[in-house]
């Protein structure tokens, strides 16, 4: 990890017929992406910036590919409306890895997955609704009744 607290890795992906070329930012508040598009890999889109808050991650993947080659790192969002702003495929961020940045997208990948544990540990429970409550009672109510 770096001093500036956070692990750059840089990807590739598509979406469309788009070429996507980009650099991840793997911290413990989130990813940030940073990519720029070309169509038919000629006409450039411009650099975008997608900032993805750790409340707003489903799950972050590491696929190790074949002897380091074909890693991605697989990003699943809560929010659907999110994830349509951003490249996707079947509801997946895939960030495909050079063979050269592998260890870095591991690194990346791991310390996100342990600070989003930490994260959902240190919620508090989620509260039980009431009418499951007194689900079971209802039946020994009936059973007095008869």
């Amino acid at each position: 990890m770096s001093k500036t607290g956070f692990i750059s890795v840089p990807f590739k992906t598509e979406s469309g017929l788009s070429q996507i070329n980009g650099m991840g930012k793997f911290s413990s508040a989130g990813i940030v992406l940073e990519f720029e598009s070309k169509l038919f890999g000629i006409i450039k889109d411009g650099v975008k910036e997608a900032r993805i808050a750790t409340e707003e991650i489903l799950d972050v993947k590491f696929r190790k590919g074949f002897f380091k080659i074909g890693a991605k790192i697989e990003i699943r969002l809560k929010d659907f409306t999110k994830l349509s702003k951003l490249p996707n495929r079947d509801g997946k961020i895939t960030l495909k890895i050079k063979k050269d940045d592998y260890e870095r997208a591991y690194e990346a990948t791991a310390k996100l997955q342990k600070d989003l544990t930490e994260q959902r540990e240190s919620l508090p429970p989620t509260h039980t609704p009431v009418s499951r409550l007194f689900d079971e009672s209802e039946d020994e109510t009936k059973e007095l009744n008869n």
